[in-house]
Formats: C-alpha cells, structure tokens, sequence
C-alpha cells in the first residue's frame, strides 16, 4: 500500500456477514461516545454497512465532539450528529428513542487524584443509560482490565474465569457492568457486555507506541511484556454485530486477537523494518493483562487482520508521516493508576 488513504481503508472493509447482519436488523443505530478514539471508525463502518444493504436506518453519532475533524468526517459520511455531554442534566432526554444502541463513553486516563469523576462517568452514567434505552438492545463498551492479571503461559482468561480488577479505573469499569447487568435483569433489557483488549488503529495503540519507540531509540519497557491486540476495523464489526447477542441476563464477549504477542518480539519485528536495534527496560513478568477471545472466533470466524499486516501497516503510516493522535495507552501499568 503506497499512499496513506488506501491503509487507512483498511479500517472500513465490509463482508457480507456485516452487511446480512445489517440488514436483518431492525431500527436505527445510535453511537453514545462516538468522538472518543474508536467512536468514529465504528460509526462511518456502520453507515457503509447501512448502505451496502440498502436499508433505510440511520446512524446516529452523540458526543461532545472535542475534535471538530471527527465531527466533519462523520457529518460527510451522512451520520446524523448530536452534540451532547451525557453527564449535563437532561442531555440524555433529549437524545431519539433508538432500538439499537452502542455504548462507548467512559474514563479512564486522569483516574488518579479525580476517581470520583471516573466512578460517575464509568459506573453512574450507565444506569441512566439503561433507564433512557430500556426497550433498546445495548452493546455496552467495558475492558479487559476487569481481569486479573494471567499467566503468559496460558491462553488468557475466558468469559466464564472471575473477574479481579487492579486499580479503581478497572474497579469502575467492572462497576458500570454490574450497573448494566441490574438493569438488564430489572427491565429485561436485551445487553451484550464487550470486553475490548487494544484495539489496533494507525492514530494510536500498543503497536504504534512500540514502534514510534522503536524509531526514536527509546527504552520500552518489558514489566508488562505480553499483550493480545485486534485490528480496530475487525473490533467494529464484531461490535455492529453483536446486537444479535444482546440478552437478558445480560451476555459477555471478550473482543480481541487470538495470539498472546511478547512486545520484545514485536518491537523486533518493527526494528527489522525500521533497520533499527530496539532498546529495552526492565524484564518481562510472568503474567499479563490477557483475554481468551476464543469464544468470539467460534460466532465471528470472518479473517481477521493478521499480526503481521497490522505491523507493515504502522510502519509504513509512521513512515509516510499519518496523522497520529496523543493519545498513549499505558499498556505497560501494572499498579492499575491512569
């Protein structure tokens, strides 16, 4: 791929499963934290969906749109946009009654010295949500790091292993789950929770921090030394789709790559392209933030991005200068404090 608009597509690919899964669908779609880092991507994938099926559904994206660039991308795709900040008095009221709901907002850096904003925004907020959509059928965003850390010698917990979360940022999360779950339960709410680990865009990610540290000669840091990642675009699909799983009590599905990667072998493979020795701190811990995603490979066998692609594609986007957003994941915290 030699110009940055063709890797950039790779983020919007449609099959047909996606586009079946569409059409079957009834009622608009509506996107809440669609402004965040993902929130865009999985909407325009949406309204291609939506229009490779030729069906008349809206898609509806709802943020505070900090970035005006995101809010004129979607605005040119066709999404409808709602500017709105959920946590102001009334905003939620005043958003369309919508069969279809994904759930994207949420808090996790600035955690520290401010939890109190993080439990309201992760664990308060939803409850209003489920009460405004209780006749919808909802894809809750969560995380991974609901998990305790697992050995790097396994394949990672799987829905069914208990939850143990480290710090209030994952506390809070595993707090707004519960929240979804009661009302779920209470007003027989149709809820899929998504339990996202690193999904990989070209703005941001595990392997662009990697690899722009590889570039630099800068020192990464080995103390959380394995990670599982999925391609962004690949993580949207299974999300649109997710609403046939959706059900009272409420379902899990954890969302991300097959493969436990060591980032020492990763930042290898970036030092190959780069032509660039990488340099390391630390040493690699025998355990790791990890999901098993093999139940989400059994209902989404679709092909995937693989690893490799994923690599070649941040390199090449760093080397033809893309745009990149600062926004770091902390892949490497262990103590849980963003």
């Amino acid at each position: 791929m030699s110009t940055l608009q063709e890797i950039d597509n790779r983020l919007y690919t449609l099959n047909q499963d996606l586009i079946d899964d569409v059409k079957a669908l009834k009622g608009d779609i509506l996107i809440l934290g669609a402004g965040g880092k993902m929130g865009p991507s999985l909407a325009k994938l949406a309204k291609l969906a939506v229009d490779a099926a030729g069906v008349n559904k809206k898609v509806i994206a709802v943020s505070r749109f900090g970035d005006p660039l995101a809010r004129k991308e979607l605005e040119e795709q066709g999404i409808e946009i709602i500017s709105a900040d959920l946590m102001e008095e009334g905003a939620l009221q005043c958003l369309p009654e919508t069969e279809n709901v994904i759930y994207m907002a949420g808090t996790k850096f600035g955690t520290t010295g401010h939890e109190y904003h993080t439990w309201a925004m992760n664990a308060s907020l939803p409850g209003k949500v489920a009460e405004k959509f209780k006749q919808a059928r909802i894809v809750a965003f969560s995380t991974g790091n609901v998990y305790p850390f697992s050995s790097i010698k396994s394949a990672g917990p799987s829905e069914k292993e208990p939850v143990g979360p480290v710090g209030e940022y994952a506390q809070s999360c595993l707090g707004r789950e519960r929240v979804f779950e009661y009302f779920s339960h209470q007003n027989q709410t149709p809820v899929l929770l998504f339990r996202l680990n690193y999904a990989i865009d070209l703005r941001y990610g595990v392997l662009l921090e990697i690899a722009k540290s590889v570039r630099s000669k800068k020192p990464i840091n080995l103390s959380m030394g394995h990670v599982n990642v999925i391609w962004q675009g690949d993580a949207n699909q299974v999300a649109i789709r997710c609403f046939k799983l959706c059900s009272s009590p409420a379902r899990i599905l954890n969302v991300t790559g097959s493969k436990i990667l060591s980032v020492r072998w990763l930042a290898g493979e970036f030092g190959k392209i780069f032509g660039i020795e990488p340099v390391f701190e630390k040493e690699e811990q025998p355990t790791a933030l990890l999901s098993n995603a093999a139940r989400m490979e059994e209902l989404f066998p679709f092909k995937k991005v693989s690893v490799e692609e994923m690599i070649a594609m941040t390199a090449e986007w760093l080397q033809l200068g893309g745009r990149l957003l600062s926004k770091p994941t902390h892949f490497q915290e262990r103590t849980g404090k963003f």
